[in-house]
């Protein structure tokens, strides 16, 4: 079987890695000369912790073995199994995460509820205040600046993989076939679009009522923090964003504590996890209204600045980079991705949201197994 796959970042990357391990043959078109969307601006997060229950998390717990079993085979992903600490500092946020442990799926989340020194004894980074943590074993990370470029070696190493970069694919020719921007027709056997937050020109003409949104958000970087951060780090805002929460217990910390002003209106949560040169990768916010703001607003930096200090106990390390990047989510939130066959042998594959590095493998499967690879 032919493959071709639009789409260069990891939604995309990992069906051609599935493509391939199946046997068959691979032509994966990107319109960049690499990919430069949301699968580099992330935080190579694998997070399980904050997933919905049911289909959320298994499809999450599924990517999550999956990345390991890829990160084995390819030691450029940088994967490393580091867990996560997600640090409370009032009651009713403790309260969230003692209702996280009552999950009937906290055991295959790896949930453990830590008091501050044996927080500090798995991440002895943490030397600020807080007043529990909520450890989640089952959490990991990569390196999304490179992950693409390791992934890609190793399939051009099978043979059966083609990368044509620099091509906007403009038209779907027949059933399984694509033309790109140069006028080259590429002809498969299946044909799937995996295009990320880019959502106008051919795909709006496939699908032009396509159920997903585009959510923009902001990170920055800094230089080595100078001694190991152990695991990921989140705060009690996170708890407000991620499904997994969701209960009695959160509705009387949202009704009760209202976040500080700028965290609020930039809708915002700590998220961290230091990158393999040292670096600490901080985020972030999230923006749903269009036309998004052209420019990077400073008051979330300073906010998350002062979030992280408070852990650490220690002024940050300068801030190396500030980027913004914008994904794809679905508008029903119970949807992990928008998978659409608009033509007989052409698949979209969309719309992950915040979990397109987290679930990118498990996607990928089902797609192929769907398919029939």
């Amino acid at each position: 079987m032919r493959v071709i796959v639009v789409g260069g970042g990891v939604v995309g990357t990992m069906h051609a890695w599935q493509a391939i391990q199946r046997g068959h043959e691979v032509v994966q078109i990107e319109r960049e000369a690499e990919a430069r969307g949301a699968s580099l601006r992330n935080f190579g997060q694998i997070w399980v912790s904050g997933r919905a229950g049911g289909a959320e998390v298994e499809t999450a717990l599924r990517a999550r073995e999956l990345w390991e079993g890829v990160g084995a085979a390819v030691p450029g992903l940088g994967f490393r199994p580091n867990g996560s600490l997600t640090l409370v500092r009032t009651p009713r946020e403790l309260a969230v995460a003692e209702a996280a442990l009552a999950r009937p799926d906290a055991a295959a989340r790896g949930y453990r509820l830590l008091a501050p020194a044996e927080a500090r004894a798995l991440n002895p980074a943490l030397r600020g205040a807080f007043t529990a943590a909520l450890h989640c074993e089952r959490d990991a990370a990569v390196e999304p600046r490179t992950a693409q470029l390791a992934l890609r070696e190793a399939l051009l190493s099978s043979g059966r993989y083609t990368f044509r970069p620099g091509r906007e694919v403009r038209e779907v020719v027949g059933d399984s076939a694509v033309r790109d921007d140069h006028g080259d027709t590429h002809t498969g056997d299946a044909v799937v679009l995996c295009t990320g937050a880019w959502l106008s020109g051919l795909v709006r003409e496939l699908v032009p009522d396509l159920p997903v949104r585009r959510v923009r958000l902001q990170m920055m970087q800094t230089e080595p923090l100078g001694e190991p951060l152990t695991t990921s780090v989140a705060d009690g805002d996170s708890f407000r964003y991620y499904p997994a929460y969701r209960g009695p217990a959160l509705d009387e910390l949202t009704a009760a504590e209202a976040q500080t002003p700028v965290a609020a209106e930039h809708r915002m949560q700590l998220l961290m996890v230091q990158r393999r040169d040292g670096g600490l990768t901080i985020g972030d916010t999230h923006e749903y209204e269009h036309p998004f703001a052209f420019d990077i607003l400073e008051d979330p930096y300073e906010h998350l600045t002062a979030v992280v200090e408070g852990f650490l106990g220690r002024p940050l390390p300068r801030v190396r980079r500030r980027w913004a990047g914008v994904y794809a989510q679905c508008t029903d939130p119970a949807k992990v991705v928008h998978r659409q066959q608009v033509r007989s042998g052409t698949w979209l594959v969309t719309g992950p949201g915040g979990r397109g590095m987290t679930c990118s493998p498990a996607i990928a499967e089902t797609t192929a197994n769907e398919l029939g690879w």
